[in-house]
């Protein structure tokens, strides 16, 4: 007897702007659902309460959600009032924190839709972040002393975009490849231990990953995708992740943004642990 597939959920996005914000924090919603069907439908640009009218009219009666980040206290206001009555299940995203910030810090909020961040400390260090983490893609360049974070695996572990999100969150993260018969740099061993973190991936996966980008390149599949030339490299990675004495992390489920979240913990705990660590008498 076949199972019936679980009705859509509808989550519908609504913003003052481009709906961004609203967005990301959807999909980290719906990544807790993994059995659930969703079906997004947004709402950009709101500007008045006819435009919000319209958008709880289309999920008035269906399996329906309505996110919204609008920062407008009258429009926040309308869009609880018009939910409530069409009796649709609503989230203010920037409501209530806006408030308790405003509340706590005792300044008020700008209330300037689709605001930008101010081009401080911050924006600039992640610019510079990176760029280094481009200048030092792959193991180019020789920019491991400087690096935050440095991370070794063999090719298509996402060192690439991870090393990339890193600098967005103003780290710089350097990448050093292992290949099947050529030597890490021998910088690699001389810097920092604690800032270094393997990435290894489950065979099967990595094949199939390999065997995929192949095809669209229009290459041979040996040598570079077949499963034992895989598990060949994976066992000299993992040699070079002991000699290293490092964490070693598996993304073969892992997003990009999850990943540099632990890799970021992993780096500040083992450096946390060095500084606490009783020095020998």
């Amino acid at each position: 007897m076949a199972t019936e597939e679980p009705t859509p959920v509808e989550l519908h996005i609504v913003s003052d702007s481009t709906g961004e914000t609203a967005a990301r924090l959807v999909l980290a919603l719906e990544a807790q659902f993994p059995e659930q069907v969703f079906n997004e439908v947004r709402h950009p640009r709101v500007e008045s309460v006819d435009d919000l009218q319209l958008a709880v009219a289309t999920a008035r009666g269906r399996p329906a959600v309505m996110v919204y980040t609008l920062v407008e206290p009258g429009l926040r206001e309308a869009m609880r009032q018009l939910c409530r009555r069409a009796r649709v299940h609503y989230c203010d995203l920037l409501g209530h924190p806006i408030d308790s910030i405003a509340r706590v810090s005792g300044v008020a909020a700008r209330m300037t839709p689709g605001a930008r961040p101010p081009l401080d400390q911050t924006y600039f260090k992640r610019i510079e972040a990176i760029e280094f983490a481009v200048k030092y893609d792959d193991g180019v360049g020789s920019g491991l002393d400087e690096a935050d974070v440095v991370l070794v695996g063999v090719s298509r572990t996402s060192k690439t975009p991870l090393s990339i999100y890193l600098g967005y969150l103003g780290h710089k993260a350097a990448n050093v490849p292992i290949v099947k018969g050529i030597k890490p740099p021998p910088a690699l061993f001389e810097i920092d231990p604690a800032k270094i973190v393997g990435l290894t991936i489950e065979a099967q996966r990595l094949s199939e990953i390999r065997s995929n980008r192949v095809a669209a390149m229009g290459g041979p599949k040996k040598r570079y995708a077949g499963l034992l030339d895989v598990y060949e490299e994976l066992d000299e990675a993992t040699a070079i992740h002991r000699r290293l004495a490092c964490p070693v992390l598996d993304v073969s489920d892992l997003s990009v943004e999850e990943t540099a979240m632990r890799v970021i913990k992993l780096v500040a705990d083992r450096q946390r642990e060095r500084k606490h660590k009783p020095k020998p008498a």
